[in-house]
């Protein structure tokens, strides 16, 4: 969803507010919710988002900033998230970032320009035995490489061309 004006965003506010405003400690949920929906956490949503539960706009951004899944610009159609944890470093995750990064012409937490795709990394996916260890669009990956993490992008992005780095 794209929001266009303010009053569209503070319209998709006031509704994921009184989705949730009963439950107890609603910020995350609600900010989850406001995710969902536009696909980020447009900066103007922290005052609005404060405003409506009556929290300070510091109390909103700490926890828009500390979590790392809450992103203030759209996402790539395609996610992938590297572990660099110790048992997937021993592993080769750093070979594997690397390539990937150079693959990808994209940086950790980057997304291409064309919206393809976005890299993060994270510091466990709990797949230790498999490492090194990749979930791609929610989907867990073992013991992959370069040419695994290019396989799912061509199927993920459904045939679309993707550069092989010279």
């Amino acid at each position: 969803m794209t929001i266009q004006t303010t009053t569209d965003l503070q319209e998709v506010v006031e509704a994921v507010v009184r989705e949730h405003r009963d439950e107890r400690g609603p910020l995350l949920v609600v900010l989850q919710d406001i995710q969902r929906r536009m696909g980020h956490l447009d900066p103007d949503v922290v005052p609005l988002v404060a405003s409506a539960l009556n929290l300070s706009r510091a109390d909103v951004h700490g926890v828009v900033t500390f979590y790392h899944d809450f992103h203030e610009a759209p996402r790539g159609a395609v996610t992938i998230k590297l572990c660099r944890a110790e048992a997937c470093q021993s592993m080769g995750a750093e070979a594997v970032v690397a390539e990937v990064k150079d693959l990808l012409g994209i940086g950790i937490a980057e997304t291409a320009a064309d919206g393809s795709v976005s890299l993060d990394q994270v510091f466990c996916l709990g797949n230790c035995a498999l490492g090194p260890a990749a979930q791609i669009n929610g989907r867990l990956y073992g013991r992959v490489d370069r040419d695994t993490i290019l396989d799912v992008l061509r199927s993920d992005l459904q045939g679309e061309t993707l550069s092989e780095a010279p």
